[in-house]
């Protein structure tokens, strides 16, 4: 399943019984970065600044005092339902007097960060993958013309007595069709390794 990150920050609000939720929402790409957009946009004067993020696999939340379960897990949930990755949501709660109930916190907070991811821009995010070729001197001309028609982009290049070793980083989907060019274009001469 594909999976979207946020093109730039997002805010929301969401008005529930006189309680005002105010979703704020970042692509983030590590723990630490996540948590100083925390800091960044929670509002100690507020009742709860509750949040999750996802990055991959790894996922947090928090439902920084509101009862247990009822607003970091909806809020991750709604990353999720939103196919999202990579993104870190703040849902600030204000009181408003009238309480919620557990089911309405839970309505509340997954609202608002469902609304907020829903309406952001969004960048799709595309897995890649690293490849190695050794290729002879005459065949450079062949790889260096591969490249843009398989979106790769060349991290290193070192020469030896032999050729080139061009270390490369492309989308994985594209690197079997890249791999049948090389060995096409170099008559079957191009040798594949790992990254390492």
């Amino acid at each position: 399943m594909s999976a979207d990150t946020l093109a730039a920050r997002a805010t929301s609000t969401l008005e529930v019984k006189h309680s005002r939720f105010v979703a704020n929402a970042a692509p983030v790409s590590s723990p630490e970065e996540a948590l100083a957009y925390l800091a960044e946009v929670a509002v100690r004067e507020a009742t709860h600044n509750c949040w999750a993020w996802r990055i991959g696999g790894d996922y947090r939340p928090s439902d920084d005092g509101e009862p247990s379960g009822t607003a970091g897990r909806p809020i991750l949930s709604a990353i999720d339902g939103q196919r999202c990755d990579r993104v870190m949501v703040v849902v600030t709660r204000w009181y408003g007097g009238i309480k919620l109930g557990a089911g309405g916190l839970v309505r509340a907070y997954g609202g608002a960060a469902a609304e907020c991811l829903r309406t952001a821009e969004r960048l799709p995010l595309i897995e890649t993958a690293r490849l190695a070729v050794h290729v002879a001197f005459d065949d450079l001309g062949i790889v260096h013309a591969a490249l843009a028609a398989h979106a790769a982009s060349k991290l290193d290049e070192r020469f030896d007595a032999d050729g080139a070793r061009i270390e490369l980083e492309l989308p994985a989907d594209n690197v079997d069709a890249l791999k049948a060019r090389l060995r096409d274009g170099t008559r079957d001469r191009a040798r594949f390794g790992d990254n390492g």
